[in-house]
């Protein structure tokens, strides 16, 4: 677990180096256009919607390690073609590359930490897993930013084979792993793996309380994610009149609550409902939200206003904190675990379409619509509430609150929806 938890920040330290300076690259360092900026990021989000539909299948088929080793591969190629790339079509075939291998990378590191925990320690280990992606990301940029130089095109070359570098360590640390093969794991997996994975989406679509959060989860990434370098940027500029490097100190509020909150929220979680924890923070995001409509809307002062939209990131950055120990573990749990690493890829995939969808939306609405798009994400934030207390009702006890599961060394076989009783 500690070696797949170290590669987990390693990779996100190295997306964080490049991630948030791929339009400037594009646009300006290799002087190909804002048009094909957006082509690129564009890519690099749909290359992720085709790749994540095969992945589960090949994991549950293969093993998460394989996938993991041939994904980060994938993304090493991509980021070092990246920097080398000075045309339109190279650049495109890069993006697309390293998008589909990053993408394909979670749900393979999120199926080995599954394999290498018990429900009990679950919670805390995809805690520990969002501590180290924010971390990494956070000092990757704050890095980054230190070595890049618009009038320098090397230095953004070195940008992206420190990237392709990253994701190679991750390969070697990924191989000195020795995934756990306990009795339980052994006899929870098919013998005809052909027949079962042709039915998994199937099998999947049909487990009820996994489909109601795979809802849950469009919203929650929707209505967070989506927004936070699209539509609610958009709004400061425009309603609130954020200065461009406000929003950089609102982002940094955002992961300095992340990183000081985690095992502190922690503490308050693991041994609560799951379901309600999630409804709670649908709550401190329409008060984030509201917050956010006072400093574009209200009649205060720049300063109140610049208070208020830099609390709406923190109060985000606290809801995140929430989330990280009872969604990610919740697939886990709701998932067969012949069947985890689809379960796991499925999410992935609606959390993918969430964020393509989210600045699609938002960003007009935030530019030009400033108090219907408040309105709508505060009911957004609502919604969150009311989808969380419906999944409770189709969740076990144990997973609603694991802290009630029996300890045991033994990875426990999780049973379909058909299987178990849904506690009322």
């Amino acid at each position: 677990m500690r070696r797949i938890q170290a590669g987990n920040a390693l990779s996100a330290f190295g997306l964080g180096f490049t991630v948030p300076y791929l339009y400037i690259y594009v646009a300006q360092v290799r002087d190909l256009g804002a048009s094909a900026a957006g082509v690129v990021l564009a890519v690099f989000a749909m290359a992720a919607l085709v790749a994540l539909p095969f992945t589960g299948r090949v994991i549950d088929r293969r093993g998460p390690l394989p996938v993991l080793v041939g994904a980060a591969v994938l993304a090493s190629v991509g980021a070092a073609g990246m920097g080398l790339s000075g045309s339109v079509p190279s650049v495109v075939l890069s993006a697309a590359v390293l998008g589909a291998g990053t993408a394909v990378m979670q749900p393979a590191l999120a199926t080995m930490i599954v394999w290498c925990s018990e429900t009990t320690t679950r919670t805390r280990a995809f805690a520990m897993q969002f501590f180290l992606q924010n971390l990494g990301l956070g000092i990757g940029g704050l890095i980054g930013g230190h070595i890049v130089d618009e009038s320098r095109p090397a230095s953004f070359t070195l940008l992206f084979g420190i990237e392709a570098a990253m994701f190679l360590v991750l390969v070697g640390i990924a191989l000195t792993v020795r995934l756990p093969e306990s009795a339980s794991l052994r006899s929870a997996r098919p013998a005809d793996t052909e027949a079962r994975a042709g039915g998994g989406m199937r099998a999947l679509l049909g487990h009820r309380a996994m489909v109601q959060l795979l809802v849950l989860g469009f919203v929650l990434f929707f209505a967070c994610y989506g927004q936070f370098e699209s539509g609610l940027a958009a709004y400061g500029t425009e309603a609130a009149g954020i200065e461009p490097a406000t929003l950089g100190t609102a982002l940094a509020a955002n992961t300095a609550v992340i990183v000081a909150a985690q095992f502190l929220v922690l503490k308050f979680v693991e041994r609560r409902s799951r379901s309600r924890v999630i409804a709670s923070v649908g709550l401190i995001w329409a008060v984030a939200w509201t917050a956010a409509g006072y400093a574009g809307l209200g009649h205060g002062s720049q300063a109140m206003a610049t208070a208020a939209f830099i609390s709406t990131y923190a109060l985000f950055g606290l809801g995140e904190a929430m989330l990280s120990p009872t969604v990610a573990p919740l697939v886990a749990d709701l998932a067969p675990e012949s069947m985890v690493g689809q379960y796991n890829s499925a999410f992935a995939l609606v959390k993918q379409l969430a964020l393509a969808v989210g600045p699609a939306v938002g960003g007009p609405m935030g530019a030009a619509l400033q108090g219907p798009y408040i309105v709508t994400f505060v009911l957004f934030s609502l919604g969150i509430t009311v989808l969380a207390l419906r999944l409770g009702k189709r969740l076990t006890p144990v997973q609603d609150r694991p802290s009630l599961a029996p300890k045991s060394r033994v990875v426990t076989v999780h049973k379909p929806e058909e299987a178990v009783a849904p506690a009322h």
